[in-house]
């Protein structure tokens, strides 16, 4: 009589709280329990402890299990889970289906071993497993609903609900009955679930420097540019030693919390999806929260001030208006440029003749004005924008069973997908010359939280310089490169042949 030798297994583990039921211990117990009356051999385990199922990008163990599966890597024939929930919760059902999908057509099955159906072709079980996974999505939903609620009753006693505390603030831990405790560092999180926090002024300089901000939009009129500006000159640290910017000092100038006043609600982000403002009406606002750093009188005489200088901006102005200033630049410096609208007094950004005209260059020839927004230039560009489109058709045709492309619709660039889930953009830097040496651009926009494959022009914009994939830019709107820039050696990893791409993006 012969023994059948068991079949190999992996086990996938996932766990987002501390629930007992849903411990890590708890699910490989039961699964190793189905594992032996179902003939197999646990030889691999993949687990997520203490992550979401809401979202691929956050599970690097699933992530990594996929690959494995996908590349044809594993070393196992089936996939053991709890459950239709450990696998996830993700909001579209058919997500789900999905990365179950692409096991099973690579060979592998997954089985949910704590499950009453058995994952196979019958429609009765198939429809269950589908039900499972709309319930596993709502479970979410709901949940996201009840802590928006706690949070929610949190904030009108005057609790503080997550985030960082801003510039000049401290967070700090007080007991359910509101005796204080302690101050929290940063990153630190309460140990007890009945503590609350609360905030508090922060250290005597930053406080002063919050003080010098009001009075220096006040007393000497300086606009958020200008104070930014001025605040960088004086090499003034701005949190975790980053620098100063005109948006740093408007939430300075414009957040309620400076007064003393609890603010909640201001954005709606559920279920992590991108947090959308809303209207100030719907904010939830408790004054009197606790000490606040500026007078209550103050903040009120700068909300004035900005609501009277907002009056008279760019929207409450004609088309003539607006086109009347550039050529007042044009008359006085013989030329048009985004730095030279910056620099006049009292004139529109240049975001504002986007909005108005649709974009700079249309502004500039209603004044009949062509300046480096000539045919020349639009051929250039329209050349370099098929430049990356066939850059990022080279790299899918390198193994388009691991990479694709994420169009995307309203003006926004497309992507590269990967197969894991795992977003990359590619970032086309053109050589520019300031101070009569060349830079690189790099305008991530939107994308800097994402890693991407930088590609630098050569002067003549008809060929690739070199090729670089770098870590996620962080929030900076531009910058400038140099020749041989120590940040793309340092962060980045450059790329001698296209086909490295795959190893680089995954060491990043």
């Amino acid at each position: 009589m012969s023994i059948r030798p068991a079949i190999a297994a992996a086990q996938y583990l996932r766990v987002s709280t501390e629930r007992q039921e849903y411990s890590l211990d708890h699910q490989s117990q039961t699964i190793r329990s189905y594992a032996d009356d179902h003939g197999f051999s646990v030889v691999q385990t993949y687990s997520d402890p203490a992550v979401s199922g809401v979202l691929l990008r956050r599970r690097k163990g699933l992530q990594k299990l996929i690959q494995d599966v996908v590349q044809r890597n594993a070393i196992y024939k089936v996939i053991l889970v709890y459950d239709v929930s450990r696998w996830g919760r993700f909001q579209d059902c058919d997500e789900s289906a999905y990365y179950e999908f692409l096991c099973k057509s690579a060979g592998v099955r997954v089985h949910y071993c704590a499950e009453t159906f058995s994952n196979d072709e019958c429609v009765p079980n198939m429809i269950m497993k589908s039900l499972k996974r709309v319930m596993a999505g709502e479970y979410s939903r709901e949940l996201g609903i009840k802590v928006f609620a706690g949070q929610r009753r949190g904030a009108t006693l005057g609790f503080r609900q997550g985030a960082e505390p801003g510039y000049g603030l401290r967070r700090f831990l007080v007991s359910a009955e509101n005796v204080p405790k302690q101050q929290l560092g940063h990153g630190e999180r309460k140990s007890l679930a009945s503590d609350r926090v609360i905030l508090v002024p922060g250290p005597s300089e930053e406080v002063r420097r919050v003080r010098q901000i009001y009075r220096m939009f006040l007393e000497k009129q300086m606009n958020y540019s200008d104070i930014s500006r001025e605040l960088r000159r004086l090499r003034v640290p701005y949190i975790d030693g980053s620098d100063w910017s005109m948006r740093a000092v408007q939430t300075i100038l414009t957040h309620p919390k400076y007064m003393g006043v609890n603010v909640y609600g201001r954005y709606s982000q559920r279920l992590y999806t991108p947090p959308q403002p809303k209207p100030r009406s719907e904010w939830i606002l408790t004054p009197g929260a606790f000490e606040p750093v500026v007078d209550p009188k103050l903040f009120t005489k700068v909300q004035e001030t900005i609501m009277h200088l907002n009056s008279t901006r760019p929207r409450s102005k004609s088309d003539e208006d607006l086109l009347n200033a550039l050529r007042a630049v044009r008359a006085r410096h013989g030329k048009i440029t985004e730095y030279l609208i910056a620099r006049t007094p009292g004139m529109a950004s240049a975001n504002s003749y986007r909005a108005r005209f649709g974009s700079l260059s249309r502004a500039y020839q209603l004044i009949g004005y062509s300046g480096y927004w000539d045919d020349t230039w639009r051929e250039t560009n329209k050349r370099i924008q098929r430049m990356r489109n066939e850059l990022m058709n080279r790299i899918v045709e390198l193994d388009p069973t691991r990479i694709s492309i994420e169009k995307r619709e309203g003006g926004y660039r497309n992507r590269l997908r990967l197969h894991d889930g795992r977003l990359v953009s590619v970032l086309v830097s053109r050589p520019v010359k300031l101070d009569k040496k060349f830079y690189w651009l790099l305008a991530p926009r939107e994308e800097y939280r994402l890693p991407a494959l930088v590609a630098r022009l050569n002067f003549a914009f008809d060929a690739f310089k070199d090729m670089f994939v770098i870590p996620p830019l962080g929030r900076r709107a531009l910058f400038y490169m140099k020749e041989s820039d120590e940040r793309l050696h340092r962060q980045g990893q450059r790329l001698t042949d296209l086909g490295e791409f795959f190893r680089v993006t995954c060491q990043v």
